[in-house]
């Protein structure tokens, strides 16, 4: 990947990743830049959210790492869970608009879904399809929902077929 990872005194680059989700910042966090190829933007970051969320099928918490990828022209991104001793907990995709790099903000719209990956690729499941029902984006912009619906089944059938890694290499 050709990337623009460090700066100018060879320091790792930072970007802030903004997650939108209804038009208002959901969560911004600070993240490493290891590569942008044009399409594809890899960051890493350390788990941003306060506390420990247990969704029941995994547990995010102090320590994880999150290696990030976001693309130009897909309506996803894709997220690499590792523990803190570097052990693959899975993979947790959102669907969301393409990404948008703005000098060194990395912006995202969050579009309600969501798809969960095991490591070990026995667990794969769709998430808040409830959310996305509720949320009136097949009324308001129907291109988007449809974009979104399509990305969720090309996501879960990569990763029920397991070419899933392809994605992030």
């Amino acid at each position: 990947m050709s990337a623009n990872s460090a700066d100018s005194t060879g320091r790792a680059a930072r970007l802030e990743v903004v997650l939108v989700k209804a038009g208002r910042t959901k969560i911004r966090y600070e993240a490493e830049l290891l590569g942008d190829d044009g399409t594809r933007i890899v960051v890493r970051a350390p788990w941003a959210g306060e506390g420990v969320r247990d969704f029941g099928f995994v547990r995010f918490e102090k320590g994880d790492v999150f290696t990030e990828h976001y693309w130009r022209d897909r309506w996803y991104s894709v997220k690499e869970v590792r523990d803190s001793a570097g052990a693959l907990k899975g993979w947790y995709c959102d669907i969301t608009r393409p990404a948008v790099l703005a000098g060194r903000e990395l912006v995202v719209e969050d579009l309600d879904l969501d798809l969960w990956r095991s490591a070990d690729g026995r667990d794969v499941r769709r998430l808040d399809e409830d959310e996305f029902a509720a949320s009136g984006l097949t009324r308001t912009d129907p291109e988007a929902a449809a974009a979104a619906v399509t990305a969720l089944s090309e996501l879960e059938a990569l990763a029920h077929e397991g070419t899933f890694d392809t994605l992030l290499t």
